[in-house]
């Protein structure tokens, strides 16, 4: 089984993970780990599991986790539903940081190709 999580899914599950790291706490992520998971998937997971408790299970994987960083919680998920045979896909899960900084480098690297086009420009003129 294969489950997928789209762009917005796993930015609200980054920044859950980083309240429960500030707070100390992993209860709301939790609770919002669960509820990413459709009924269907989470009945699906709940027959995979020997306990049958599905928030059980989350919790487990958070008490895993210890709140180190929000990559490794990401792997720890990915790790652990690996062992009950289901592979967990997240469409991006690169902090925004990563990608603003891409974006700037994208605009840079346009701003340097308006430029050697403007210095080609300025040489045909001088001919």
């Amino acid at each position: 089984m294969e489950i997928y999580f789209d762009r917005r899914t796993v930015r609200e599950l980054r920044n859950a993970a980083l309240d429960a790291i500030e707070d100390g706490d992993y209860e709301a992520l939790s609770e919002d780990l669960v509820k990413a998971f459709s009924d269907e998937q989470a009945d699906e997971i709940e027959k995979r599991l020997s306990s049958g408790d599905f928030p059980d299970f989350i919790n487990e994987i958070l008490e895993e986790w210890g709140m180190d960083d929000v990559d490794s919680l990401f792997e720890t998920l990915e790790t652990r539903f690996a062992e009950i045979d289901i592979e967990l896909r997240f469409e991006d899960v690169r902090p925004e940081e990563d990608e603003e900084e891409e974006e700037e480098e994208e605009d840079v690297d346009d701003e340097e190709i308006d430029e050697s086009l403007d210095d080609d420009d300025s040489v045909d003129e001088d001919e």
